[in-house]
């Protein structure tokens, strides 16, 4: 049996903002980080992720959750010398897609997620 506590206490232990967006484009969870760095925090939650995007973002968007819905488990989608973002897949044990997320790596020297920083 999954302990929900358990997860959602690992997700709030990360530094980095964790937003799981259904589909639909849907956002139905976020951990504390992301709560702290989006201004519009937890009332994020049930509205659309495109909502929050200009139209070039809301295009790449689209386009990477088609890669993803075709198999696809990790799609690169923002790389500049502070950080770069990456859409990850989230599937069901039977490979169903169930959702997505943004995971975000730091270059060395670079700051971390705990530094303030701008939406795109």
């Amino acid at each position: 049996m999954v302990d929900r506590n358990a997860l959602v206490a690992i997700l709030n232990s990360l530094k980095d903002p964790v937003v799981f967006v259904t589909p639909d484009h849907v956002i139905r969870h976020m951990n504390d980080a992301a709560a702290r760095h989006y201004e519009e925090g937890w009332d994020l939650l049930g509205r659309s992720l495109l909502d929050c995007h200009n139209e070039k973002s809301c295009a790449v968007i689209r386009e990477v959750l088609a890669r993803l819905e075709a198999g696809e488990e990790e799609r690169l989608i923002t790389d500049t010398p502070e950080r770069r973002i990456y859409m990850r897949a989230v599937r069901d044990g039977s490979g169903a897609l169930l959702g997505y997320y943004e995971r975000y790596e730091y270059p060395s020297g670079a700051p971390s997620a705990g530094s303030t920083t701008t939406v795109e």
